[in-house]
């Protein structure tokens, strides 16, 4: 039971503001730029890990990088566009992306991939700006939003489940 409780429990808890503005923005941030990359490589296992190792709201990272994931998709030629622009064209860069394949892991990263590539750039390239551009709006409508919902029924009891799912 606890098992199907914890992401609604996840979920209340961000919605409720438990956590400060700043691991709300930051996972919003972090999760988005996670969700575009192609689940398909390393990178983004590494990604996720790299989310539940660093103190930020789970429940706000796994629904911005779903949001980003279903965005991404139309966009892929510009992702490809970047991938290929550091892959093909920059002939200088050659010989790194022959270091890094020949290294035994990083091959499964998949960066040898242009859309894999241009979206893991992209991604990194837009989680800063977009962390600064979300906690402004954190810091302003979260408390607000977050005293509404605790005022729910539902809300009350799954953030209740939490301190009952710790005690048995």
């Amino acid at each position: 039971m606890s098992f199907l409780l914890k992401p609604l429990r996840l979920l209340a808890k961000a919605l409720a503001a438990l956590d400060s503005p700043e691991q709300l923005a930051a996972g919003l941030a972090l999760g988005f730029s996670v969700g575009l990359i192609p689940k398909t490589s390393l990178l983004a296992a590494l990604g996720l890990t790299l989310l539940c190792a660093l103190q930020v709201n789970l429940a706000a990272a796994y629904a911005a990088a779903a949001l980003a994931s279903a965005a991404a998709l139309p966009a892929d030629p510009l992702a490809h566009a970047v991938g290929n622009a550091l892959l093909v064209k920059a002939a200088f860069l050659r010989p790194l992306w022959t270091a890094l394949y020949n290294l035994p892991v990083v091959p499964w990263t998949g960066f040898n991939n242009t859309v894999t590539l241009g979206w893991t750039v992209l991604g990194l390239l837009a989680a800063y700006p977009l962390y600064r551009a979300l906690l402004g709006p954190c810091r302003t409508y979260a408390p607000a939003l977050g005293s509404r919902l605790k005022r729910f029924k539902a809300v009350q009891l799954l953030l209740g489940a939490e301190v009952g799912a710790k005690l048995s």
